[in-house]
C-alpha cells in the first residue's frame, strides 16, 4: 500500500505507539538516543510511545523512520499507523519516507525483504566519481586500507586519513580505494568535496546536510543544528556497510562531526594537512612514486611502446617531475597530445628550471596552482620561512640553517617548519632535518622573486652566508693542533700559516683529537661539517662572488686539517681553488703560497691527478722561493715528490723528498718537525716500491723514532696517529723482505698507537696485514680469531663520523 493511503475507521489507534516502541527496542536505542537522532524532544517521544500522541505530523514520522533505519514496508506501516491516529481532516503531504542506508538489525526488515534497500534517488548527488583506469602503484597502502576494512563488526569506527603534500594523488587514491571496496559495502559509496583549500571550506553543518540527503533523508526531516545532524548521521550509519570519502579536509573541526560513532562504515579522509589533532584514526601517508612506479605510470598514460623505447629519457623525465604523480600525469598527457614528439624533447624542455612549472600544465591540470592553494592559506611568517628554505643549498637542512636565511631564531623557525610539515609543504627528512620536494622548491623560489625585493634577498644571503661560514670556521678549527692549545696560530711555537698535509697512501686516517678536545667535541664538529657541507660550500662560493675574499681564505684555512678526514670528497679542489684565487685577489702572496700548496695536495692525494698536482706544487714552490718561506718550500717539495712517486718516478721523487727535508731542517716549529717525518716516510716508500726494502727499513726506523719523539713531546692523538701510520709502514717494509716475525712486531706496535687514538676503524689495514703475517708464519687459526674479533668490533662501533657518504 502506498504511503499516505488511509486506513479504516476501525484501525487500532494505539498501533503507532506499539510500532514505534518496538522498532526502537529492536534497534537497540534508548529514548534519549532516538530523540537526539531524530531531532525531537525526549518528552515528545515519551508521549508518542505512551500513546498520548497517537498521530504525530508526517515530518516527525519521517525523521523517526530515518533515525530507526526503516525503509520500504516498515516505514510505510509506521506512517499509516500515525495517519490513523490523526484527527479527521488532517491529511499527510505527498511523498514517502526514503532511507538509503540499511536497517540496524541484519535480521530485521532487510532480511524480511531479502535484499538491501534500493539506492535512494538523492544518493546520486554524492556518487563516487569514476575511477582512474590507469591508476598505478600504491599497492602497499591500498592493501593496508583493504585489510582495515575487513570484518563486519569492528571494535571502533574505521576512519582512514590519507595525507601528504599537494600533487601526490590523494584524491585519486581515495576514490580508487572506494571503488575497490564497493562490493564489500553494498549500502553505498559516497564522496564529498570539503573544499579544504578553497577560500571558504564547506562547513561541517552543510556537509552533514549533503550526506543526509544523499542517504535519503527528506529536506524537511534534516535537523537544523550541526550536533543534531551529526547525531542523525551516526544513527543512520550505525549498522550500514557504507564507504564515505571526505576529500580535501581543511581541519579537524570540519571532519569530526562527519565521523561515525560505531558500526562497519569506512570513512576515508584526504587532506594536505596532517590533521594531528584528529584522534583515533588510521594514518596513511602517501609519498612520491618510486622510479619504476613513475615509469609505469608514464607508460600507462602515454603508451608502453613509446616509453619502453626511451628508458633513459623516461627515467630523466620522471626525475624532473620529482616522481610526483600530478606532475607525471601532466607530462604523460603532454606526450599523448604530441604523438610525434620524442620523450627526450620534453625532457630537454623541462630541464630548464625557470620553465618547468610553466610546462607542467596541460588543460585543467597544473602543478603551480596546487602549490598556490596551500601557500595562500599560510600565515605571513610561515610563507617567509617556506620561501627562504628555497635558498638552502643541500638536499635537506636543519632548523638552524633555515633560521639563518629566515632571520628568525632557531626555536621559532623549528616551530614554523613543523607547521609547514603539517601543511604538507615541507617534509621531515631525518631527525632534526627537513627537505623540500624539488617542485615545491622551484615554486618557493618563484615566490622569492615575487614577494621579496632584490635587496631583501641579497641581505638574507649575506647574513646567512656569514653565519654559516663563522660556524664552519669554528668547527674546522677544532681539528687544528695549534688551535687546541687556545693560542693564536702565529704565537704557537712560531708556527706559520698553513701546516702541511700528510701525503702518503695511509693519510686516509683521521687526526681525531688533533685539537686536544674530547671525542664528542670532535664528533659534533665532524658531523656538522660533513652534513652541512652543501651549505658552507655554497656560502663560500657566494662570499667569493661578493668579493669577501678574506672570509674565503679564513674558512679554507680552518678546513685544511678537517680535509684530511675525507680524502675521497670531490669538494676540496673547489675549496682550495677558491681560497687560492681569493688570496691572489687580496694580493696576499703568503696566503697564496699556502693555499696553492693545499690545492696541490688535493690533486695528488684526493683526485690522483698527479701531473696537475706536480704543476701546482711547482707553482707553490716558486711563490715560496720569492717569499723566502722555507716551510712552504718544504711542503711544495713534499707534494711534488709525492706526485712523482705515484707516477713511479722514484729517483726524482727521492731527490725531491731529500730537498724537502733540507728545507724543513731550517725551520724550528712543530709543523716543520711533522714535515720532516712526512719526507722520511715518503722516501722510505720510494725505496720499498723500487725493490730496496732493506734500505726502506733503515729510513723508516728513523721516521718511527721521529714519530715517537713527537708523541713524547706532544701527547696528542695526532702524534699517536702519525706513529701508528709509520709503524704500519715499517711492517709493510719488513713484509716485502719476507721478515714476517719482524713485520708482526711492527703491526702490533701500530695497533697500540691506533688504540691510543681511539680509532678502531683506522686499524683495518693493519689488522689485515697482521693476519697475513700470522698466516705466513703458520698461525692461521690465530689469524682467523684475530680478524673475526676485529670485524666484530668494527661492526659494533660502525663507521666513524666523517666518513664519506657519497
Amino acid at each position: 500500500m502506498a504511503a499516505g493511503d488511509g486506513v479504516g475507521a476501525g484501525a487500532d489507534v494505539g498501533e503507532f505507539s506499539r510500532l514505534l516502541a518496538g522498532h526502537r527496542v529492536a534497534a537497540g536505542l534508548t529514548q534519549e538516543e532516538l530523540a537526539a537522532a531524530a531531532g525531537v524532544s525526549l518528552r515528545a517521544l515519551g508521549d508518542m510511545e505512551r500513546g498520548r500522541t497517537r498521530g504525530p505530523q508526517r515530518r516527525t514520522v519521517r525523521a523517526l523512520a530515518v533515525a530507526l533505519g526503516l525503509a520500504g514496508e516498515p516505514a510505510e506501516a509506521l506512517d499509516r499507523a500515525a495517519h490513523s491516529g490523526r484527527p479527521r481532516g488532517v491529511r499527510p503531504g505527498p511523498g514517502r519516507v526514503v532511507a538509503q542506508a540499511g536497517p540496524r538489525d541484519p535480521a530485521g526488515p532487510r532480511a524480511q525483504a531479502g535484499q538491501a534497500p534500493p539506492v535512494g534517488a538523492r544518493q546520486s548527488a554524492l556518487a563516487l566519481p569514476r575511477d582512474i583506469a590507469d591508476f598505478t602503484a600504491r599497492e602497499g597502502v591500498l592493501a593496508a586500507l583493504i585489510g582495515l576494512a575487513s570484518g563486519d563488526r569492528p571494535a571502533h569506527p574505521r576512519v582512514v586519513l590519507v595525507s601528504g603534500q599537494p600533487g601526490l594523488g590523494k584524491t585519486a587514491f581515495a576514490l580508487h580505494a572506494a571503488h575497490t571496496l564497493a562490493s564489500r559495502f553494498p549500502d553505498g559509496q559516497l564522496s564529498l568535496d570539503l573544499g579544504g583549500m578553497s577560500a571558504r571550506p564547506l562547513p561541517a553543518r552543510d556537509a552533514l546536510g549533503q550526506v543526509l540527503r544523499a542517504l535519503g533523508v527528506e529536506d524537511a526531516a534534516v535537523p537544523a543544528g550541526t550536533e543534531e545532524r551529526a547525531g542523525l548521521y551516526r544513527a543512520l550509519v550505525r549498522e550500514r556497510r557504507l564507504v564515505l570519502v571526505l576529500d580535501d579536509a581543511a581541519d579537524e573541526s570540519q571532519v569530526r562531526p562527519l565521523l561515525p560513532g560505531s558500526g562497519p562504515a569506512v570513512t576515508i579522509v584526504t587532506s594536505r594537512n596532517a590533521l594531528p589533532g584528529l584522534e583515533s584514526v588510521h594514518r596513511l601517508s602517501l609519498d612520491v612514486l618510486a622510479p619504476a612506479e613513475a615509469a609505469g605510470l608514464l607508460a600507462r598514460i602515454a603508451g608502453p611502446e613509446r616509453i619502453e623505447a626511451a628508458p633513459d629519457a623516461t627515467a630523466e623525465l620522471a626525475r624532473l617531475c620529482g616522481y610526483l604523480p600530478l606532475a607525471l600525469r601532466i607530462a604523460g598527457q603532454r606526450l599523448v597530445a604530441r604523438p610525434q614528439q620524442p620523450v627526450a624533447h620534453l625532457v630537454r624542455q623541462l630541464a630548464a628550471e625557470e620553465n618547468r612549472l610553466d610546462l607542467l600544465e596541460t588543460g585543467d591540470l597544473a602543478v603551480r596552482p596546487a602549490f598556490e592553494l596551500s601557500y595562500r592559506r599560510l600565515p605571513a611568517e610561515s610563507r617567509l620561512v617556506l620561501r627562504r628554505c628555497a635558498l638552502t643549498a643541500g638536499p635537506d637542512f636543519t632548523a638552524a640553517v633555515a633560521a639563518d636565511y629566515a632571520g628568525c631564531s632557531p626555536a621559532r623557525t623549528e616551530l614554523l617548519l613543523e607547521q609547514l610539515v603539517d601543511a604538507g609543504l615541507v617534509q621531515p627528512a631525518a631527525p632534526d632535518r627537513y627537505r623540500l620536494h624539488d617542485l615545491v622548491r622551484l615554486y618557493a623560489g618563484e615566490r622569492l622573486g615575487v614577494d621579496e625585493t632584490p635587496e631583501e634577498l641579497a641581505e638574507a644571503r649575506t647574513r646567512a652566508g656569514r653565519r654559516i661560514l663563522d660556524r664552519a670556521v669554528a668547527y674546522g678549527l677544532r681539528f687544528d693542533p695549534e688551535h687546541a692549545k687556545g693560542l693564536p696560530r702565529a704565537a704557537a711555537e712560531g708556527a706559520t700559516t698553513g701546516v702541511g698535509k700528510d701525503t702518503t697512501e695511509d693519510a686516509t686516517t683521521d687526526p681525531t683529537g688533533a685539537t686536544g678536545s674530547t671525542s664528542a667535541h670532535l664528533t659534533e664538529a665532524a658531523y656538522w661539517l660533513e652534513y652541512e657541507h652543501p651549505e658552507w660550500l655554497a656560502a663560500l662560493r657566494h662570499a667569493q662572488r661578493a668579493g669577501r675574499y678574506r672570509e674565503v681564505v679564513d674558512t679554507a684555512e680552518a678546513m685544511h686539517w678537517f680535509s684530511d678526514r675525507l680524502l675521497s670528497w670531490g669538494i676540496w679542489a673547489e675549496v682550495f681553488q677558491l681560497s687560492a684565487d681569493a688570496a691572489r685577489a687580496l694580493g696576499d702572496r703568503q696566503a697564496e703560497a699556502v693555499h696553492v700548496n693545499y690545492l696541490a695536495w688535493t690533486y695528488v692525494t684526493c683526485l690522483h691527478r698527479y701531473q696537475r698536482g706536480i704543476e701546482l706544487a711547482s707553482g707553490a714552490m716558486e711563490l715560496a722561493q720569492e717569499l723566502g718561506d722555507r716551510e712552504q718550500q718544504g711542503w711544495a717539495l713534499t707534494y711534488l715528490a709525492s706526485g712523482l712517486r705515484y707516477l713511479r718516478r722514484h729517483r726524482e721523487a727521492t731527490d725531491a723528498f731529500q730537498r724537502a727535508a733540507e728545507a724543513f731542517a731550517q725551520v724550528d716549529n712543530r709543523s716543520a718537525m711533522i714535515g720532516r717525518l712526512v719526507t722520511l716516510r715518503g722516501a722510505a716508500n720510494c725505496l720499498r716500491e723500487s725493490g730496496r726494502a732493506e734500505e726502506a727499513v733503515d729510513t723508516r726506523r728513523r721516521a718511527l723514532a721521529g714519530a715517537l719523539e713527537l708523541v713524547e713531546r706532544w701527547s696528542e692523538p695526532l702524534m699517536n696517529l702519525l706513529a701508528a701510520m709509520t709503524a704500519h709502514e715499517l711492517g709493510l717494509d719488513r713484509a716485502a723482505s719476507k721478515r714476517w716475525p719482524a713485520a708482526e712486531k711492527a703491526y702490533r706496535q701500530a695497533l697500540v698507537h691506533f688504540e691510543a687514538v681511539g680509532r678502531p676503524d683506522s686499524m683495518t689495514k693493519t689488522l689485515t696485514e697482521l693476519g697475513t703475517a700470522l698466516i705466513e708464519q703458520g698461525r692461521a687459526e690465530e689469524a682467523r680469531e684475530l680478524l673475526t674479533e676485529a670485524l666484530t668490533d668494527l661492526s659494533a662501533n660502525g663507521p666513524r663520523p666523517g666518513l664519506p657518504r657519497h
